[in-house]
């Protein structure tokens, strides 16, 4: 693993070949009667041929088999994956999460696609217009079995646990406070090294941008030279069993079966690629004179609606940092908003509930549902002395926030046992500091 090598860039052309058969891509054009080491030319589109060129996204892959050559798919059993946001009444309350709970190996065995369970959502693949948030929980690598999403972009953010992600393109190694992204259509497996857990944000219809900086200027927040790319890498190998491809289908399982290794390509070039980002090179904008900033300053990567300046998705970090605002409550303020706001914890304690919010569980703060510090917090914010000070100091927490009204799955309210009723009592010991004789 210490070996794996990547490409820098968001969204860049890019150019690789296995070392193992140098001069392996066409020379001057795609698709050329006959390819190079008799390989095989496909390409994966990521994007309508008539997108404009800003938007256009596509791969050429050069590959021993084409990806046509399996038998057809049969359904298969999704377990707790689902995109039927009507299995349970709407609940507007604010919504915690204790750790979600990794099965033991001996008893329970789960890859990552086993371990794959939907937690909220709205919207449908269908329609190419929605998302999904995913917990995947696992203990054994994916053996001779991949993943393709038809439906849209997977987000993965491991909590706990590395995970080594083969794809067409090549190897990646996703470790905690590492992101990766697994765009619409690519065949991934994955691996992993004992007890792991995370969170998915699935978009259907748009993929993973970098937010314009505006008046921030040319530099800043997510910087586009610090995403990586895998580098190709092949295998030939012959599955006389059967090699499992796995299509996550308008919001469904199916298998199919090839008696090959999907991971032949052997040399690739274009800018629809998996990649995947470090959290702690996020160049942080902040607040120096007063007033808490709004959180948008912290978009990592953003999926557009249709909707000018409105966002189907985005992924926000909250990372160290400093905090020297004047005359300032210093912790997120108290809010009511038109998004949905999921929250995931990494590590550490998160600054406005330094208690109950922990690393690998999770909240839900609906569209115009309140929330804010908890009781705890806003005492002592409230009368802190205003010295520079470091925020969030060994902690990264995130938000997956997004314009549509976000549906509770089964799962998520009952099945996994994981809802902490109580959440609400952080809020209960707030009480009144209103004194009309006193400004």
């Amino acid at each position: 693993m210490a070996s794996l090598q990547y490409m820098s860039g968001f969204g860049n052309e890019h150019v690789s070949e296995d070392p193992r058969c140098p001069g392996a891509l066409p020379e001057g054009q795609n698709n050329p009667q006959v390819c190079p080491y008799g390989l095989y030319a496909e390409q994966l589109s990521g994007s309508a041929f008539t997108c404009p060129r800003p938007t256009n996204k596509r791969s050429w892959l050069y590959r021993i088999l084409p990806s046509v050559c399996h038998k057809p798919f049969k359904p298969l059993e999704e377990g707790h994956l689902t995109h039927n946001w009507d299995e349970v009444e709407p609940d507007p309350n604010q919504l915690r999460w204790k750790p979600f709970e990794i099965p033991k190996a001996p008893q329970n065995k789960l890859d990552f696609v086993r371990g794959l369970h939907t937690l909220c959502g709205a919207g449908e693949p269908r329609g190419r217009n929605g998302i999904a948030v995913h917990i995947f929980v696992c203990n054994t690598s994916m053996l001779n079995r991949c993943l393709c999403n038809s439906d849209g972009d997977f987000l993965i953010v491991p909590q706990q646990g590395k995970l080594l992600i083969t794809t067409e393109f090549g190897k990646m190694l996703v470790e905690p406070n590492e992101i990766c992204v697994i765009q619409q259509g690519m065949r991934f497996s994955v691996e992993v090294f004992g007890e792991t857990r995370g969170y998915i944000l699935e978009v259907y219809g748009a993929h993973f941008e970098l937010p314009d900086l505006g008046p921030i200027g040319a530099n800043g927040l997510a910087n586009p030279r610090d995403f990586l790319v895998p580098v190709a890498w092949y295998e030939d190998r012959q599955v006389p069993g059967g090699y499992t491809v796995i299509s996550k289908y308008q919001g469904k399982l199916f298998a199919a079966q090839q008696d090959f290794s999907p991971f032949n390509v052997v040399a690739w070039h274009g800018n629809y690629t998996p990649y995947k980002y470090r959290l702690e090179k996020f160049m942080v904008i902040n607040s120096v004179a007063f007033d808490h900033a709004d959180p948008s300053i912290f978009t990592v990567l953003t999926a557009k609606s249709t909707r000018p300046g409105v966002a189907l998705a985005d992924f926000v970090i909250f990372p160290p940092r400093w905090g020297v605002a004047n005359n300032t409550f210093r912790p997120p303020y108290y809010h009511r908003n038109c998004m949905s706001e999921f929250m995931g914890l990494i590590k550490g304690h998160y600054e406005a509930k330094e208690e109950g919010f922990q690393p690998g569980g999770a909240s839900l703060h609906s569209m115009m549902t309140p929330h804010g510090p908890d009781a705890d917090c806003f005492e002592k914010a409230s009368k802190a002395k205003l010295e520079p000070e470091r925020v969030a100091e060994g902690t990264m927490a995130f938000m997956f926030e997004s314009s549509l009204s976000l549906a509770i799955t089964k799962w998520g309210l009952q099945t996994s046992n994981r809802l902490d009723k109580n959440y609400y009592k952080c809020w209960e010991p707030l009480k009144s500091h209103f004194n009309p004789k006193c400004k």
